[in-house]
C-alpha cells in the first residue's frame, strides 16, 4: 500500500472535492492533546493534522509515520516553518509490520488511516498502535463512517463504494469497505470519550481515552 502516486496531487484534490471539511474533522478533538508529551501520527499524509498539532502545542514531540516517502516529504515541507520543527520526526513504515517502541506515546492520532485496512489487518494495526501507547493515553480517530440507518446510510455507502473503487487500484489499499474500529479499541482498554459526526454522518471524529490503571 502506498500513496506515492497521489502525493503530488493530494492537497489540491482534497480542497477541490472536500474544501476544509476533512480538516475540520481531523482537528475536532485537537484540544485533547493538552498536556501530552509524545504523539504518534499514523498515516500523516500531507501533514495537515501534523501542522495543526505542532502549531497548537509547540512543546509536543511528534513522530509521523507513513508508507509513502513522498507523502512524508510533503508533510516535512508543510511543517518546516513551525516553531518546534526540531521536535518533529518522520519515518517511512508500513503497517501492520512496523513495530513502534512499546508504551512510548501518550497520544495516538490516525487521521483517515484505519479505513485503509481490511478487518484482519485492522486488528493487527490497532494492536500495534495500542502497544505503543502508554497506560494512560489519548487516541484521536478520524475516518469515514456509515450512519446506522435511513437514506444517510445509503448515501454514505454509495460514496464509500466510489472512493474505494478509485483508491484500491491507485494506492493498492486492501480494504473494500470501512470496518468500524470500536470493538478493537475497546479490547485494548480504550473508552470512547467524545464523538462528532460531519457531512450527514459520512465522516466521524472520535476521542478515545485509556484510563489510568487502578492503584495496587
Amino acid at each position: 500500500m502506498s500513496f506515492d502516486v497521489l502525493a503530488p496531487h493530494y492537497t489540491w484534490m482534497e480542497r477541490l472535492l472536500a474544501g476544509r471539511r476533512l480538516q475540520r474533522a481531523r482537528v475536532a478533538h485537537l484540544d485533547a492533546l493538552e498536556g501530552c508529551e509524545r504523539l504518534l501520527i499514523a498515516g500523516v499524509g500531507h501533514g495537515h493534522f501534523l501542522h495543526a498539532a505542532a502549531t497548537r502545542f509547540p512543546d509536543l514531540e511528534i513522530l509521523s509515520i507513513d508508507a509513502s516517502e513522498r507523502m512524508l516529504a510533503h508533510a516535512r515541507a508543510h511543517t518546516h516553518s513551525v516553531a518546534n520543527s526540531s521536535r518533529l520526526h518522520f519515518q517511512p513504515a508500513t503497517f501492520p509490520s512496523f513495530q513502534p517502541p512499546l508504551a512510548s506515546f501518550d497520544a495516538i492520532a490516525t487521521p483517515f488511516f484505519l479505513d485503509c485496512f481490511p478487518p484482519d489487518e485492522l486488528a493487527a494495526v490497532i494492536a500495534t498502535l495500542a502497544a505503543a501507547a502508554r497506560p494512560c493515553a489519548t487516541w484521536l480517530v478520524t475516518d469515514f463512517s456509515i450512519p446506522p440507518r435511513g437514506w444517510r446510510r445509503h448515501r454514505a455507502r454509495a460514496i464509500h463504494a466510489a472512493m474505494y473503487a478509485f483508491f484500491r487500484p491507485v494506492t493498492r489499499i486492501r480494504a473494500r469497505r470501512v470496518t468500524p474500529p470500536d470493538p478493537l479499541l475497546r479490547s485494548h482498554d480504550f473508552h470512547l470519550a467524545a464523538r462528532r459526526t460531519f457531512e450527514l454522518g459520512l465522516i466521524q471524529s472520535d476521542l478515545w481515552i485509556r484510563p489510568a490503571p487502578p492503584p495496587h
